[in-house]
């Protein structure tokens, strides 16, 4: 839901497959998250689908 969000909304994101890329789960740990998805949002971190964080964070 994330990643649909986000293309509907023409925002550039990564796609990062932390199954397959150590250093992506790597970063999930750095982070102290062990759930997906995990969006970083100008240095905020947003744990799952949040619209509404989303929304506030990408009018800032």
């Amino acid at each position: 839901m994330a990643k649909e969000y986000l293309s509907q909304r023409n925002v550039p994101f990564v796609e990062k497959d932390v199954i397959n890329d150590k250093s992506a789960m790597d970063e999930l740990l750095k982070i102290g998250v062990l759930t997906t998805p995990v969006t970083t949002i100008d240095g905020e971190v947003v744990v799952g689908f949040d619209r509404a964080r989303f929304e506030e964070l990408l009018s800032e």
